[in-house]
């Protein structure tokens, strides 16, 4: 996608107007602070009129200027450094207030991941989560935390669960080579992409397993391996990696497979509050209020 954007601007830059060659200059040296601007931003920006931008997306080949900004976001997926996300974050917020800002930004990433994950996708990784012999969860860094959500409460599910959450080469493939075509790996990641999660899910496909992907688009490298893609939508370019839309989207796989073995997960968990209760794993709080009179 790189490669494809700025060459249709090089092939065409003798054709532009004066004020297109300005904003495909500008593209071509800050794509990473451009494409997260409006049409009237970026206009300011270069210093042409908003329907200059508009008429320039058109020039390109992209249906309005939301398709260009769009491309614009794939070039960087995966290459914006820390600096330049706290650059882009306080670039795009402004003087807004913080916290409205990064909630509806949270409720728009929602709102995309419900139009965008495939149904059935969603579906048949439930299927292959609970008929597997062996269930493989591979997160590590930011996605980490979401990775060990996933696996508690599968490991409460299933008998037979393993969390890798290791950069390694060599410990990640001590825990994985056992992997067969009775098994599934999910994996999980966003840009910044791991290459051990690209190189797992491969090892993972290589010997049969289903792999399930849980990632930010089609354009991620996890997909060319995968079975089954779940789109959940993240920030790319935002000081922290904004994981709302795929812990949600991990919470409904989590219901997903508790409804579909609903039988076998009451009676474990049936099981599990008898111990709980017994060794008083949690706080029983109607137990230390003081009665009336006390």
């Amino acid at each position: 996608m790189i490669t494809h954007l700025l060459t249709r601007i090089d092939l065409m830059m003798n054709s532009f107007s004066k004020g297109q060659k300005r904003i495909a200059l500008y593209i071509e040296e800050h794509y990473d602070k451009a494409a997260f601007m409006t049409a009237s931003k970026l206009g300011e920006t270069v210093g042409v009129s908003e329907s200059t931008v508009v008429r320039f997306a058109s020039e390109l080949g992209y249906d309005g200027y939301p398709k260009l900004q769009k491309a614009m976001q794939e070039m960087i997926r995966n290459k914006l450094t820390s600096v330049q996300r706290i650059e882009v974050t306080s670039s795009r917020i402004g003087d807004q207030n913080v916290l409205d800002s990064v909630l509806n930004q949270d409720i728009e990433k929602i709102r995309r991941t419900i139009e965008e994950t495939s149904h059935e996708d969603f579906n048949r990784a439930v299927d292959e989560i609970c008929e597997a012999k062996r269930i493989y969860i591979f997160g590590v860094r930011s996605t980490g935390a979401i990775a060990g959500f996933l696996s508690y409460y599968f490991g409460l599910i299933f008998d037979n669960v393993t969390l890798i959450n290791t950069t390694s080469a060599a410990s990640t493939y001590e825990q994985i080579f056992r992997i067969s075509e009775d098994d599934v790996m999910i994996g999980i990641s966003f840009p910044r992409y791991s290459s051990m999660a690209v190189e797992a899910m491969d090892f993972a496909r290589s010997r049969g397993a289903h792999a399930v992907a849980i990632t930010d688009s089609m354009a991620s490298p996890l997909v060319q391996s995968a079975d089954s893609i779940l789109i959940a939508r993240s920030d790319m370019a935002s000081i922290v990696d904004s994981l709302v839309a795929p812990l949600s989207l991990i919470n409904a796989l989590i219901v997903a497979t508790v409804l579909k073995k609903k039988d076998e997960v009451t009676e474990n968990f049936r099981i599990l509050e008898d111990v709980w209760n017994r060794e008083g794993v949690y706080s029983n709080h109607d137990d230390q209020v003081p009665k009336h009179g006390q």
